[in-house]
């Protein structure tokens, strides 16, 4: 899938982490002993992500999962982890919705113990569509499903984001209010070019990121896009599943105050970055699963809210997409993992849809 080998993502040392991750915990926990410190092979190219469980007659917990901020030397994907702001968010949502959300035991804000802040949460057994190979190609369980199957997960998938967006008072989210003029969504837009400035500073930039900014404000929305609480990294490899109901709704780091159109267009893009992949490498992929017009009208059946603008929106999850994709190209350059191409558009996996995009064609 890729033509190069996967990304170095930190430079610290499992081993010693292990050991730190003791100490630490024994001083929380007087007599407690982390055993089984693994780091998942599914690891993310952000955060990081430990897995252990507690060894104590009386622990809170059993089975953890720690997610730490990236490391600072590893060339990080963006450039701050606010743990807090992830802490607070999984906390607000778990007690204001119905969505299963992991129970977050501790908060270490202080870097020293493992080298950047870090929080432990419950580590819920069942599986997750993967990412590489992704879900959809041949050889894993969701693929293998029955048409039935993979309809029953994406209804209730769907359903995570209409009671999300619609049971968490606004007023209990202002944290996540991005700075900035303007309404959420122009806020938004503006966290994003400064994102993208950003990962572009002292290196190429991008022409075909820059048209697809230039577009937006062509299709920007005339309708209002009030606020609500976006997910952020809202899509199916984010889901533990048990069977094909969703278990827990992981990863908050990508959170903010936006439109519910801006979770959705994630969501309908991120699977149609997979399928694009899986389809030009010549497998026929899963084309009737997580289609646009099925989230989009399962989606105003939960909500009473038809998705409004969703060309604008999905661009945008594209465009979003690429910058992200963009950075961590850059930084396989900075680890000599790739050379420097003469156009750093072709650094951008999807760079082909993302064209079709920006020119109108993609959903024809």
């Amino acid at each position: 899938m890729a033509t190069a080998p996967r990304p170095r993502t930190t430079t610290r040392d499992p081993e010693e982490l292990a050991h730190r991750l003791t100490a630490w915990l024994g001083a929380r926990l007087p007599g407690a002993k982390a055993v089984g410190v693994t780091v998942p092979a599914s690891n993310g190219l952000s955060s990081e992500t430990l897995l252990f469980d507690i060894e104590h007659p009386e622990p809170p917990l059993r089975s953890c999962a720690l997610r730490l901020a990236a490391d600072p030397s590893a060339y990080t994907v963006f450039p701050v982890y606010d743990m807090v702001r992830q802490y607070r968010t999984m906390n607000t949502v778990a007690r204001r919705t119905d969505l299963p959300i992991p129970k977050v035991q501790w908060l270490e804000e202080d870097p020293g113990p493992l080298g950047a802040p870090f929080f432990v949460m419950e580590r819920v057994e069942g599986r997750v569509p993967p990412d590489v190979m992704p879900y959809t190609y041949e050889g894993n369980w969701l693929h293998a499903a029955s048409d039935t199957e993979r309809e029953h997960l994406e209804a209730a998938t769907v359903g995570l984001l209409a009671r999300l967006h619609d049971q968490v008072p606004l007023e209990e989210a202002e944290f996540l209010a991005l700075p900035g003029g303007g309404d959420a969504l122009r806020r938004h837009v503006t966290a994003q070019s400064a994102y993208y400035d950003w990962v572009v500073a002292g290196l190429p930039r991008s022409p075909l990121i820059e048209q697809a900014f230039d577009r937006l404000e062509e299709l920007w929305p005339r309708e209002s896009c009030p606020p609500v609480l976006n997910w952020g990294d809202a899509r199916i490899g984010n889901v533990v599943y048990d069977g094909f109901d969703p278990v827990a709704v992981l990863d908050w780091e990508m959170a903010a105050l936006a439109p519910r159109e801006v979770d959705l267009g994630w969501t309908v893009y991120l699977h149609r970055f997979f399928q694009d992949l899986t389809v030009a490498f010549g497998q026929r992929g899963l084309p009737d699963f997580l289609r646009r017009d099925r989230i989009e009208a399962r989606y105003a059946e939960l909500t009473g809210h038809p998705p409004h603008d969703m060309d604008f929106f999905t661009l945008y999850a594209a465009l979003r997409h690429a910058i992200v994709m963009l950075r961590i190209a850059y930084r396989q350059v900075h680890f000599g993992e790739v050379a420097l191409p003469a156009d750093p558009d072709t650094l951008i996996l999807h760079h082909g849809s993302l064209r079709a995009m920006v020119q109108g064609s993609y959903w024809d």
